[in-house]
């Protein structure tokens, strides 16, 4: 009878084509819980996609499933279901309002260690078709410096750090910051960290948040730094979170939908300022190296 590394080998050998290109990553993170992080991810996705482009969230909070509650859709599989339930990655992925697929992945992580090389070669395989559905994939990671989190910020070259205007948020940032710049394989060339100031009555309180932060950074951490824009307080928000909608698609024409899109289109014309596709590095090597490190 064949064994299940045998099974993983011989579906690895029937498909061995890889993408040419890779997607775009963001990694968006924050020092703290409940500064809208997901939120940040889930109406930029909606807002990429708008845009024309072809996006995936990666939610990979380990406690807390935002995504899926913003979406009001439960997924049934995660990452761990495509190595011991046979489950592909079509399966794996949840779609939410839009069609905008999602992969839950917290839970999936966390379960899956002391995987044998046939299982991480299968994981590698099914992780790169990720670079055929998507051009764009944002990584919602949870908040704070745990070991996990760091995990994704450090893998990630482009980074988008949401703050807001209170002193624990903008602490809590810069200690962020500081674990990511103490970090042996932090490298200021590499990375570029993005500050979005959310929930802010105006550019200009915006732009004093970010003041804030970067005066101790910039005399403390050798971290590149650049401000990315605001997202303003409103209360249509805060009423799409209830009705597990993102506002981008509950109320288009609020002033946070509206900001959305306007960071969205700046990330993307940034875009074409960036390495070609080809030199960055795809999902499945940063997955599988996570993965290869919990295994050992």
């Amino acid at each position: 009878m064949m064994d299940q590394a045998e099974h993983l080998r011989n579906i690895i050998k029937q498909n061995t084509v890889r993408p040419t290109t890779v997607a775009r990553i963001i990694t968006i993170t924050s020092g703290k819980g409940g500064v809208g992080k997901s939120n940040v991810a889930v109406n930029l996705a909606v807002k990429f996609q708008e845009l024309g482009k072809k996006v995936l969230i990666f939610d990979a909070d380990f406690g807390l499933a935002n995504v899926e509650v913003m979406f009001g859709a439960v997924p049934k599989y995660n990452l761990s279901d495509i190595i011991y339930n046979g489950k592909s990655m079509s399966d794996v992925i949840t779609y939410g309002a839009n069609g905008i697929g999602f992969i839950s992945a917290g839970s999936g992580i966390v379960s899956m260690r002391n995987i044998d090389n046939s299982q991480l070669s299968y994981l590698s395989h099914s992780l790169a078709s990720l670079d055929y559905l998507a051009d764009t994939i944002l990584i919602d990671t949870g908040a704070g410096i745990s070991d996990s989190v760091m995990e994704f910020v450090m893998a990630g070259t482009e980074i988008l750090l949401v703050v807001t205007n209170e002193p624990t948020s903008l602490t809590d940032s810069y200690s962020l910051l500081k674990a990511m710049s103490l970090n042996p394989k932090y490298n200021k060339n590499d990375c570029r960290v993005k500050v979005i100031a959310n929930k802010v009555t105006s550019v200009e309180e915006g732009e004093l948040v970010y003041k804030k932060l970067e005066s101790v950074v910039k005399q403390f951490l050798n971290v590149n730094m650049e401000f990315q824009g605001i997202i303003p307080y409103d209360i249509n928000l805060v009423r799409a979170v209830r009705e597990q909608n993102p506002v981008s698609i509950y109320m288009p024409n609020s002033i946070s939908s509206k900001a959305f899109e306007s960071l969205a289109k700046r990330l993307i014309n940034e875009e074409e300022y960036m390495p070609e596709k080809t030199t960055r590095e795809s999902i499945s090597s940063i997955l599988l190296r996570m993965f290869k490190k919990r295994s050992m």
